[in-house]
């Protein structure tokens, strides 16, 4: 019982690091991608308020420029 407990301890870590080591590095990625899309628009990301985990639905792209459908 006690080699099942000790191998349980030891593994957690190994579990937890690599459930979290692509997590930060992929949003971040992904929102870099959202924020270099929004640029290109003219606009600036702003927070949703929502904190999903992913960048698609905590951040909108508010465009800023002087865009017209009447020109």
């Amino acid at each position: 019982m006690r080699v099942m407990i000790s191998l349980a301890v030891l593994a957690l870590p190994l579990v937890a690091g690599c459930a979290t080591t692509d997590g930060p590095n992929r949003y971040q990625a992904d929102l870099d991608r959202l924020d270099a899309q929004c640029t290109e628009r003219g606009g600036i990301l702003q927070p949703t308020g929502s904190q999903s985990g992913e960048p698609a639905r905590d951040y909108a792209c508010r465009i800023t420029g002087g865009a017209s459908r009447l020109n």
